[in-house]
């Protein structure tokens, strides 16, 4: 572990780790990451900075609030392109969350592009986000959806993949990261392969983004999304990273004010990408938070980072396993720091509402990924999850805490 990395002034640089008392009178131990990260002070004054000094609209005006809240906003847009080494900032569109991203993407290049008995392949880990819009899809249009399936450790089972796709097949849907086992996939593998197809690729990259540098011209993915609040930032941003000439030839997603080039009463033309796809008033000071994110952790060596989080990753996974009847739910080598896990005979509810009362902040339930769930044997997980602020300290607690709830029941 590099001496640069020093976690005491990073946890200083999140408030709400010192200030938060919560059941109890704890002191928050934090370990839901993989659902939102906590903020860095400097994005919660940036974002009170626009409010209580720039607040303004963007693009639209001339006075001098505008012209300063526009090139916040737009700045971030170049900080975003450059974060995951994007051609170009009109390859960036900013959306609600990564949510939006893929349901713009189902909704403008599936409506125009897929026909019936088209092929889209999705897989048993991916987020609920990343399986409905297709599902809604397969039932209006009439294509059809296939499905990799996982191995037992977690994995995606790539034994067959070339057999899935054919010249049927136009998109493949997956996940970078699975929120809910940790499993890190080959996207570059399954990239080259869906290219080799003539199939287009969207990359669900949530949980990546946050634990691993992401360049999309080197991954050359078609479509890449992800969200500011789990890299961060604020909740109600999200990026949509596309290959320009896919973006141009897609309809609008959302319709209104920015997105337009000219209205008449007969006829509506449009903003060139990206602001095609950016309808209304966006969240303005959620995307100069993230531009305030993107700063922060751009002052990190990734490479650090990963190898600090694997090392909790590993101390928390070696003292789970010294716990009696604690199976981990998708044990695969290459993971990210997060860790679902059962204990037998106990609900996974009854052991995360006791952790809460010592300050214990965990995840409970099916992780939106119920395909996932019922693959792996399960109905439901505890889950743990890391980022750069937490300590062994905060494992240790955990782990305390996690025994003195499994002495009440046994």
């Amino acid at each position: 572990m590099a001496l640069d990395f020093d976690i005491a002034s990073i946890r200083d640089d999140f408030s709400i780790l010192k200030n938060s008392y919560v059941a109890n009178n704890n002191k928050l131990v934090y370990l839901d990451s993989a659902a939102t990260t906590q903020k860095p002070n400097i994005v919660i004054e940036a974002i009170n900075n626009y409010y209580s000094k720039l607040n303004s609209n963007v693009h639209r005006s001339a006075h001098y609030l505008a012209a300063m809240a526009t090139k916040y906003f737009e700045d971030t847009r170049l900080k975003t392109a450059k974060f995951i080494n994007a051609k170009s900032a009109d390859n960036i569109i900013f959306t609600s969350g990564a949510t939006e991203s893929i349901n713009l993407v189902a909704n403008c290049l599936g409506r125009s592009y897929l026909k019936v008995e088209d092929e889209v392949i999705i897989t048993e880990m991916e987020h609920h986000a990343n399986i409905v819009p297709w599902q809604i899809l397969r039932d209006e249009l009439g294509i059809k959806l296939q499905v990799i399936k996982l191995k037992d450790n977690g994995e995606l089972d790539l034994d067959n993949l070339d057999k899935l796709f054919n010249n049927k097949t136009k998109l493949l849907c997956v996940s970078a990261m699975s929120n809910a086992l940790g499993s890190i996939n080959p996207i570059k593998k399954l990239i080259d392969t869906a290219h080799k197809n003539n199939a287009y690729v969207l990359i669900d990259g949530s949980q990546l983004a946050v634990h691993g540098k992401v360049d999309v011209s080197e991954l050359d993915c078609d479509f890449f999304v992800f969200s500011a609040h789990k890299l961060y930032g604020p909740t109600g941003v999200g990026v949509l990273y596309g290959k320009l000439e896919l973006l141009e030839k897609m309809p609008p997603y959302k319709t209104g004010g920015e997105m337009i080039e000219k209205v008449t009463l007969d006829k509506s033309t449009y903003a060139e990408v990206p602001h095609k796809f950016e309808a209304g008033t966006p969240n303005i000071s959620g995307v100069i938070g993230f531009g305030a994110a993107l700063d922060y952790v751009n002052k990190f060596d990734w490479n650090i980072v990963n190898s600090y989080e694997n090392d909790l990753l590993k101390y928390c996974t070696d003292k789970l396993l010294k716990i009696d009847k604690l199976k981990i739910i998708g044990t695969s080598d290459k993971k990210g720091p997060i860790i679902s896990f059962i204990i037998e005979d106990i609900h996974a509810n009854d052991i995360g509402s006791l952790l809460d009362e010592s300050g214990i902040a965990v995840r409970v339930g099916h992780h939106c990924a119920m395909p996932a769930m019922e693959a792996m044997g399960v109905s439901s997980t505890l889950r743990v999850s890391f980022a750069v602020y937490n300590n062994k300290k905060d494992i240790d607690d955990f782990i305390l805490a996690l025994n003195k709830v499994l002495s009440i029941f046994r």
